[in-house]
């Protein structure tokens, strides 16, 4: 029986972990939240960013400008947060509206206070293997395998998905645990033979349960970073999931078809409830350490 990797155990070890550090600090972490317009998601992942400052003693702020805005007013608004003292990370709830450049008012964050590790001095110092704030969800993926135990050194990792957020920090931090790393894309031929190389499979494609048993090999250690609605039961049924579906009329999946990537892996994430909470906990772990380097300057 596959062993399951539960997110929330391991949140909880990192927030039992920030507690004494926040209490060492001098004032409170100060984490702020910008979030454009009324997207519902955005809204779902900010009100739970704030429960989490909430738990932890953290002081936040949460910024609503309209949707309407534009690229040069929202930059007003991140230098005036870049110039407050009690404000020690910024996050910028992404997507943005069209309207506003996006690479802009990310590298406007400044590099200190980056919450989400974004900004390009920080993603340059995650290559070089210099401290700083890392991206969220890739170091809350590394903490999950350190916590259960799960050898990285001289296995073969193999990441499904080459964005910034995830695939390519993902990639990095998984060789810097001396993990021999390979990364697939949508250009990559023989994606079946690839991905069943590995020993530890991270999928962050936005595919729904797109990847079958065929992808994995048996005994593999499986991440499952993907998060999409099931809206047509009949596609439930086939992954499983129809309780879920009848009880709220959508179901929840990765990218790995869940009763596949439980009869073959030997361990893995479910979804939800594996990768989604340890996000969060290195958005807190981040914005300690940002208010830890501030105080020490």
């Amino acid at each position: 029986m596959a062993q399951i990797l539960d997110g929330v155990a391991v949140r909880e070890k990192i927030f039992n972990d920030l507690k004494p550090r926040i209490e060492n600090l001098s004032r409170p972490p100060g984490l702020a939240v910008v979030l454009v317009g009324d997207n519902p998601g955005s809204e779902i992942y900010v009100r739970n960013k704030i429960k989490a400052c909430s738990m932890l003693g953290i002081h936040s702020v949460k910024l609503t400008p309209p949707a309407t805005i534009s690229t040069e007013e929202l930059l007003s608004v991140i230098e005036g947060l870049n110039a407050e003292p009690t404000i020690d990370g910024i996050l910028v709830q992404m997507p943005l509206p069209k309207q506003i450049d996006s690479r802009r008012v990310l590298e406007a964050v400044a590099a200190d206070k980056d919450a989400d590790g974004f900004h390009p001095l920080n993603v340059g110092h995650l290559v070089a293997g210099r401290p700083g704030p890392r991206p969220c969800t890739p170091a809350g993926i590394i903490e999950l395998l350190k916590f259960y135990k799960i050898p990285m050194n001289g296995r073969k990792a193999v990441v499904l998905g080459r964005s910034d957020i995830v695939g390519k920090p993902m990639a990095l931090m998984l060789l810097q645990e001396n993990a021999t790393v390979t990364i697939c894309h949508s250009g990559t031929s023989n994606l079946v033979e690839e991905a069943r190389r590995a020993d530890i499979l991270v999928a962050a494609m936005g595919k729904p349960a797109f990847l079958t048993s065929e992808y994995i090999a048996p005994g593999a250690t499986v991440i499952d970073v993907g998060t999409s609605r099931v809206t047509d039961r009949t596609e439930a049924v086939r992954i499983g999931k129809e309780q879920e579906f009848d009880r709220k009329g959508w179901a929840l999946v990765g990218d790995l078809n869940p009763i596949d990537v439980a009869r073959q892996a030997t361990a893995y994430t479910p979804v939800p409830g594996g990768v989604g909470p340890l996000t969060i906990a290195m958005l807190m772990a981040n914005t300690v350490a940002l208010a830890e380097s501030h105080e020490n300057a």
